[in-house]
């Protein structure tokens, strides 16, 4: 079976996206860096998102990339340690130039979370859970 799994997005500009989730705290792997690519590293575990500069991204898929100005294929969700971090990532997000489409609020009385678009569109959310208070 699979030894790992990694997710796939295309952006626009390799650079710009670098630098956007930078300025969100992420982490790189500078070793699969390429003019076209950059690995994007999430949580403890390092789980792998590879950015595609789209024209290299389409030379692998091989059909049209979603526009995510009208739809949506995924919703990326990372999980927050507190309310506190839920909050910090939205303003970071804003900051870095992205959109906060969900602000922070609480939901069903135990997740408290927020959700943005990067720099091409690709939703994200962000949930810290607080299991204590499950029902």
């Amino acid at each position: 079976m699979a030894k790992q799994i990694w997710l796939n997005l295309p952006v626009k500009d390799i650079k710009q996206s670098k630098m956007f989730f930078s300025k969100l705290g992420f982490s790189f792997n500078e070793q699969h860096d390429t003019e076209y690519s950059t690995c994007l590293l999430v949580g403890e575990n390092n789980f792998v998102i590879m950015l595609f500069e789209e024209t290299m991204f389409q030379e692998f898929i091989k059909n049209p990339i979603t526009d995510t100005k009208l739809s949506s294929e995924v919703l990326i969700s990372i999980d927050a340690e507190s309310w506190e971090e839920v909050d910090a990532i939205a303003h970071r997000v804003e900051e870095a130039g992205g959109t906060v489409f969900s602000k922070p609020a609480l939901s069903q009385g135990w997740m408290y979370g927020c959700g943005f678009a990067d720099l091409d569109g690709h939703r994200w959310g962000v949930l810290y859970m607080d299991f204590s208070k499950l029902s």
